[in-house]
């Protein structure tokens, strides 16, 4: 079994960020906590298709622009509005019972084990942007709650 590389290794290798970026970055990290991609887009150092880019290597998992796709009512309604902005999760499709199921964190396992208990589906995870995801979930469930 090989290990995991990290984001900021896989950044630093494809030249989107220094050593001294992601030192700065880690230091924001252990002070306050979060995503390190996030951390280094707020600070400017790279922006969402950087980091979307590094985890798609980093995880070997497929990235969907899920705000260009429309979402049917059916599938739609497996996940609550409310789990949908917390866990940054969009429900895409449904066949049989594999949800493919797009999300900010793909690694997150406590999602994505009580989207399965929800559902009763396995799930097939996919990598988006934040922004992209908020996106969707405004389309898809409307923007008021």
């Amino acid at each position: 079994m090989h290990t995991r590389r990290l984001l900021g290794e896989i950044l630093i290798d494809r030249k989107r960020i220094t050593p001294a970026q992601l030192g700065q970055a880690l230091g924001v990290q252990n002070k306050e906590g979060g995503y390190i991609g996030e951390i280094l887009i707020k600070l400017g150092f790279v922006d969402e298709q950087d980091i979307i880019a590094a985890l798609v290597v980093q995880c070997h998992l497929p990235y969907i622009a899920v705000d260009r796709y429309e979402i049917t009512r059916e599938v739609i309604a497996l996940i609550p509005r409310e789990m949908a902005f917390k866990h940054c999760i969009v429900p895409l499709d449904r066949v049989g019972d594999v949800l493919s199921l797009v999300m900010l964190d793909p690694l997150d396992v406590a999602v994505r084990t009580d989207v399965c208990r929800r559902t009763n589906c396995k799930v097939a995870p996919f990598i988006s942007t934040r922004r992209e995801i908020e996106r969707a979930i405004d389309q898809s469930y409307g923007k008021n709650c």
